[in-house]
């Protein structure tokens, strides 16, 4: 059992109630969103059925030609230029641990062909409070006009 939120269709907002610690919201008596005793928010995004939801703990996107600048972000407190294509992402939280999953992307290049790569080199690129990247064109660095990063954990 749980305490039940429930909008119900026919007699308005419902709230049953024990000592269980966990929330349930429902929508018609079926539960659409969950908070365990954990604190995890599990919910049903049209899938059937209640799952974990893993959202994502940081977000930037960035000019990285010239003096780098941040065009908005989540949870990122700076960018350090490294170098010619060399950025590292500094958290504002640091993550639990350093294996979350990271999702790197750049703009092509004006003028360019070939297209860009963007990568963490090694595991030593990826700690709880940063992540370093390196772009390049082939096999050349290069500073890309539009950098963007994810972080899920």
């Amino acid at each position: 059992m749980a305490t039940i939120i429930n909008a119900d269709t026919s007699d308005g907002l419902k709230l049953t109630s024990d000592t269980s610690g966990q929330i349930d919201f429902q929508s018609a008596g079926s539960t659409k969103a969950t908070i365990d005793t954990s604190g995890n928010l599990k919910f049903d995004s049209g899938f059937g059925s209640v799952g974990t939801a893993y959202g994502c703990r940081a977000w930037v996107n960035f000019n990285g030609t010239g003096t780098v600048a941040i065009r908005d972000s989540g949870n990122v407190s700076s960018i350090t230029d490294n170098g010619t294509g060399d950025y590292t992402v500094n958290f504002t939280n640091n993550m639990p641990d350093a294996n979350y999953s990271y999702q790197l992307a750049t703009s092509e290049q004006s003028g360019a062909s070939g297209g860009n790569g963007i990568n963490a080199s090694s595991p030593s690129d990826i700690t709880v409070s940063s992540i370093r990247m390196k772009v390049d064109q082939i096999t050349t660095a290069l500073n890309a006009e539009s950098v963007s990063v994810t972080i899920f954990r």
